[in-house]
């Protein structure tokens, strides 16, 4: 796998700070930060920028805290279809509760959720129920009239005037959200139009970590965010009026090229003076290229990210979440970069060991599952399934029995605890399937502790899997998902089942 550092964090963070700050000091009242991206747990960073700390941007929140409101935006139609956020499967109403609880954990306080094309939706009337009987300060938003074409209705009493305004304190005001689309930019553009109405001059800037603008078009990094966004058809671009103003590339990417002549326009009509942002690179306050420090790390592990999208997405089709095109912009993707999915060093390993479990069970009608795992030493392990458990539970043991340097003939888990587990499934729970899931297996693991040195040497290594690359033959069912999941593994797998039946896949 590797250890090579490609991201600086202190000189990101520095650099960073020192961006934000100096764009606050260009207004006379607030800032308003339109803050794209993940704000904490940002796992696609840190695996495409070895070295980049995935809560790096929380620390960037402790150092503006005592000159900054947040405000957190959400979509109403992503909480009513209970859009899920992949990295952590939990839908993105219960990722911003969360996001709240972290923040305060840190010593952050929320200043205000605004909900964003609201419409009474029943659903949504209970998320907001549910936060301000706990204390949260909630504000709806409809959809505003005129967008995006009529800026003389959007910028009026009846457009970005009828959204309630957020009371803020500071002169930097932090707008977020748990994805794209969650109305981010409207909230700002709200509260600039309602400070000028007040004479107060306020303005406005964007944050986004990807694409990074003064790295090449191409640069695996790059590309690699085209990649995580093929879902909702993003792609990168020479910014042209960067070009245009400045006689410089710069890269940002479709939505805000597409979306600034009329932002200008809507900017230009708020302040009633020229805009001073000539391009939409100009809007942003992006420091993260500058904080690359090994790009041929950085490129190797932005290629790998590339692949793992192209997995991802691939399964995704298979169960239904996204069409064929977005397969095949990301094969397209690897296509120029001359990658194939083999390049990811666990799935050769993991294919030939669902072919040997097929070997092992000849005559057998069941469906053949292996799996594959890098440890941190560079060294590869593999599981498979079997009648007593499914081939992420194999490869998981199989993995802490060699950190822990035990023999291979040796059992760390009871066989009276996977007996009595496996009727427990068969008999009381009527499961089609007795065969342990990881998260059946881990149980199963921790009482055999209990009682076995053994298992308990082999359980301590399971904090070592944290980061290791994973690829399963097969699409993972809940329980080796979520199992694999807790364990920190970066898991990819084939768009197949390890099922035949209609209703367990």
């Amino acid at each position: 796998m590797g250890n090579d550092t490609g991201f600086d964090n202190e000189k990101y963070l520095n650099e960073q700070t020192q961006a934000i700050l100096e764009r606050v000091k260009k207004f006379d009242n607030k800032l308003y930060l339109e803050f794209g991206g993940k704000i904490i747990f940002d796992y696609h960073a840190s695996r495409v920028l070895p070295g980049f700390d995935p809560n790096v941007k929380m620390r960037l929140f402790q150092k503006l805290k005592d000159r900054a409101d947040i405000i957190l935006c959400i979509y109403a139609g992503d909480i009513e279809r209970r859009k899920v956020r992949a990295d952590f499967g939990i839908t993105y109403d219960a990722d911003a509760l969360k996001l709240i609880d972290d923040l305060r954990d840190d010593g952050i306080e929320v200043t205000a959720v605004v909900i964003t094309r609201f419409d009474n939706q029943p659903s949504v009337k209970i998320f907001k129920n549910k936060l301000e009987r706990r204390g949260v300060k909630v504000y709806t938003h409809r959809f505003t009239k005129g967008y995006p074409t009529d800026v003389d209705m959007i910028v009026s009493d009846e457009g970005y005037g009828a959204n309630q305004y957020i009371e803020t304190k500071h002169p930097l005001v932090i707008v977020t959200g748990p994805g794209p689309g969650s109305g981010k930019l409207a909230t700002c553009l709200s509260q600039l139009y309602h400070d000028y109405r007040k004479g107060l001059k306020s303005g406005y800037a964007k944050f986004e970590t990807f694409p990074i603008w003064n790295i090449p078009l191409k640069h695996p990094v790059n590309v690699a965010y085209e990649a995580a966004t093929a879902d909702i058809k993003d792609f990168n671009l020479v910014d042209p009026f960067h070009l245009k103003a400045y006689n410089k590339t710069a890269i940002n990417y479709n939505r805000d090229v597409e979306v600034f002549p009329v932002l200008k326009r809507i900017l230009e009509k708020i302040t009633g003076a020229e805009a001073m942002y000539k391009s939409p690179t100009d809007m942003g306050v992006n420091r993260a290229g500058f904080g690359i420090v090994n790009d041929k790390a950085v490129q190797q592990a932005a290629t790998q990210e590339i692949i793992r999208r192209y997995f991802r997405y691939s399964c995704e089709y298979m169960m239904g979440f996204v069409d064929k095109d977005t397969v095949q912009k990301v094969e397209s993707l690897m296509s120029e970069l001359k990658l194939k999915p083999e390049d990811r060093k666990v799935v050769k390993p993991a294919r030939e060991a669902a072919v040997e479990a097929r070997k092992k069970n000849k005559g057998s009608n069941g469906v053949f599952c292996g799996g594959a795992i890098e440890l941190k030493d560079g060294s590869i392990v593999t599981g498979k399934n079997s009648i007593l458990m499914h081939s992420a539970s194999s490869l998981v043991l199989n993995a802490i029995k060699k950190l822990a340097e035990l023999p291979d003939k040796i059992h760390i888990l009871a066989p009276n605890v996977i007996e009595s587990i496996g009727n427990l499934k068969k008999n009381v729970l009527a499961a089609k399937t007795v065969n342990l899931d990881l998260e059946e297996t881990l149980i199963a693991l921790s009482i055999s502790a209990a009682s076995n040195p053994t298992a308990q040497l082999a359980m301590e290594k399971l904090k070592e899997l944290k980061g290791c690359e994973v690829h399963l033959t097969h699409i993972p069912t809940p329980g080796d998902e979520a199992g694999l999941r807790r364990l920190g593994v970066n898991l990819t797998s084939e768009p197949a089942f390890s099922t035949k039946s209609l209703f367990e896949a």
